[in-house]
């Protein structure tokens, strides 16, 4: 395995400036374009939550909340429902991201891959989840594919009425808008939805550049030939088009959408985590520049205003990617087929009663955290347990040796538990003596004692040796990365600092 390379950041890009164009009316549901062809979602989430709740917290103005207020597009999700589930603790907010790249330069299109007519489709579909005491949030992804039974409803423009059948999720809102999408989610999960919030690509790409570029890493090569990204290993810096790229793709492993998702828990992270710690919250102008661009691609429901964006801001003054939790639906089958619509992914019925039910009781889905956290573990290319070593103490001091071999078992390396003295006793510098056949185990090695010397020496065998010498202070650990996210697992609940960039 190589050495790590020194992080690679990518540049933000400068946000292209377009011709100034008049201010889109506000749509109704019912003059929305029906979807088309369906594209790959993208997903700001929370950005216009997080974004006013810090405007809010940060100590602007009633009167300044007031004009974004405003500006923010209406629809009414709730209208006529009936026999919707209790109400529970804290808040439920519904998330859908729509496509809105008519409102992208084709400059920009061509450059990020956004070719196509705009769909007006939802291909992002979450529910956020706001404790009752505003310090956490758990976002929870709802797979676009996902098998459901939408309940009997008349067509988006009062047309002929439809007995409940089944459909993936995402056809809710092609075929009955923000309402039947609210009422099949709630027949789904049983969870009430208090707010329905629904964003577009350009507020997305605006607000991240307006925020400088949101920061990611990656252990391993993101290529997606569909959306246009390429991320070499390393942390990067992405303006607004290549986070749209980063959180569009579903191409760069086997996971598809599963692993789409959890990319799009890590990118808002760090989206919290910049907007927290880089200073926009002392800048009240660069502040209101952010809520607007976030706010200008949004249509949210009437009861969604002033008071409540306020509220929520006081409350929410000390959120922070720690106070956040992510996680995705429990799947069973990720290629369940149903007659007519073909291969749709159905929820795991029991775990996903679990994890609704514990929403509605406002319960956090992270388990404690241990009260101490274990050391950070350096990802090798070769299993430890693979590895067989001998050490040897090259200095004059009692018990180097043992330390050395027990804190290299301790890892996971198969030790000989019998140090010896070196021949030499006055090394300095710790070394790894290894034949070059088995290079990789070597760096492995070397991994797990930072600053130690690689020494090859043909005709050495399997066995590698380490001399310690006198700069040895702690064996690092080390462990083989997990492979990438394959579909079928119950995905895991993570908190945002435990995806963020170190």
């Amino acid at each position: 395995m190589p050495h790590p390379a020194p992080p690679e950041v990518s540049p933000v890009p400068t946000p292209t400036r377009s011709p100034a164009r008049p201010q889109p009316a506000r749509r109704s549901p019912a003059r929305r374009p029906p979807a088309g062809r369906r594209k790959s979602g993208w997903t700001a989430r929370v950005v216009t939550t997080l974004s006013v709740v810090l405007l809010a917290s940060a100590g602007i103005g009633h009167t300044v909340i007031t004009s974004l207020d405003e500006g923010i597009g209406r629809v009414d999700p709730f209208g006529d429902m009936k026999d919707r589930p209790a109400a529970g603790h804290g808040m439920n907010v519904l998330l859908v991201g729509t496509d809105g790249r008519d409102r992208i330069t084709k400059k920009e299109r061509r450059r990020f891959r956004l070719g196509g007519a705009p769909c007006h489709c939802t291909d992002t579909i979450m529910i956020v989840h706001l404790s009752a005491d505003r310090q956490r949030a758990t976002v929870v992804s709802l797979p676009r594919d996902s098998y459901a039974q939408v309940p009997t409803h008349t067509g988006r423009t009062a047309g002929p009425r439809h007995d409940t059948h089944p459909i993936r999720l995402n056809a809710a809102y092609a075929e009955g808008g923000p309402n039947l999408t609210v009422r099949t989610i709630e027949k789904m999960t049983r969870l009430k939805v208090d707010h329905y919030l629904e964003i577009d690509f350009i507020g997305f790409m605006k607000t991240v550049d307006l925020l400088g570029g949101v920061r990611v890493c990656t252990a391993q090569p993101l290529k997606d030939r569909y959306t246009g990204l390429n991320l070499s290993p390393g942390t990067h810096l992405l303006g607004g088009g290549q986070a749209l790229q980063y959180v569009r793709s579903r191409h760069v492993d086997g996971a598809s959408d599963l692993g789409r998702m959890q990319r799009q828990h890590k990118f808002l992270a760090a989206l919290i985590d910049r907007a927290t710690s880089s200073g926009v919250l002392l800048n009240p102008l660069k502040l209101r520049q952010v809520t607007r661009a976030a706010l200008g691609s949004v249509r949210a429901d009437p009861g969604f205003g002033t008071e409540q964006l306020l509220d929520l801001g006081r409350a929410m003054r000390n959120f922070s990617p720690r106070s956040s939790e992510f996680t995705t639906v429990p799947i069973g089958d990720m290629t369940y087929e149903v007659k007519g619509l073909g291969s749709t992914v159905k929820w795991d019925d029991a775990k996903a009663r679990a994890l609704f039910a514990s929403l509605r009781e406002d319960k956090p889905l992270a388990p404690p955290r241990p009260k101490h956290k274990a050391p950070a573990t350096v990802p090798v290319d070769v299993d430890p347990g693979q590895i067989r070593v001998q050490v040897e103490n090259g200095t004059g001091t009692k018990g180097l040796g043992r330390r050395v071999d027990d804190g290299l078992a301790a890892t996971g390396f198969r030790t000989t538990r019998q140090p010896v003295d070196a021949a030499d006793r006055v090394a300095r510098r710790t070394v790894v003596v290894y034949d070059p056949r088995w290079d990789r185990s070597a760096k492995a090695l070397a991994a797990a004692l930072p600053g130690s010397e690689l020494r090859a020496t043909p005709g050495h065998g399997p066995t590698l040796k380490v001399i310690a010498g006198t700069d040895f202070k702690e064996v690092q650990r080390v462990g083989t990365a997990p492979p990438p996210a394959t579909p079928g697992p119950q995905p895991s609940v993570v908190t945002g600092d435990e995806v963020v960039c170190p």
